[in-house]
């Protein structure tokens, strides 16, 4: 594996789910909130705060999900994008651009291991026969 383009890979990951988080936040309280004054639609990120840890300490089985659960935010940012106007819907856009970033980050560096898992196990397969 090449270490320098997972340790790049990982960073992406790291700095696009941080940088939705913060996105998320500043969107829903002070950018372009659904109701000014209601933060709890700001409460939408703390499905993103369970994998963070995991996402941060290179958690193999944390980036697998978290790849599933990040798509939630890539509809969310698609819906948000074509039917609001304005600044919410230029955020709706970069929502799904973390979005893509982060999943792109993370499949690309789960990639090397998950090859080699297959080949451990085709290997393992064959030494029985």
């Amino acid at each position: 594996m090449n270490t320098q383009r997972q340790r790049l890979l990982h960073g992406g990951a790291v700095c696009s789910l941080v940088a939705l988080i913060l996105l998320c936040i500043a969107w829903e309280t002070v950018l372009a909130p659904v109701r000014p004054g209601i933060f709890w639609p700001a409460l939408k990120v703390l499905p993103l705060l369970l994998p963070l840890r995991g996402v941060l300490r290179t958690d193999l089985y944390t980036m697998q999900w978290s790849s599933m659960l990040i798509l939630l935010y890539f509809m969310e940012g698609i819906v948000r994008g074509w039917s609001d106007s304005g600044l919410s819907a230029l955020l709706g856009w970069m929502e799904v651009g973390l979005v893509l970033i982060f999943f792109t980050c993370v499949v690309s560096f789960l990639y090397p291991y998950k090859k080699a898992a297959r080949a451990k196990i085709r290997a393992a397969s064959i030494s029985k026969q």
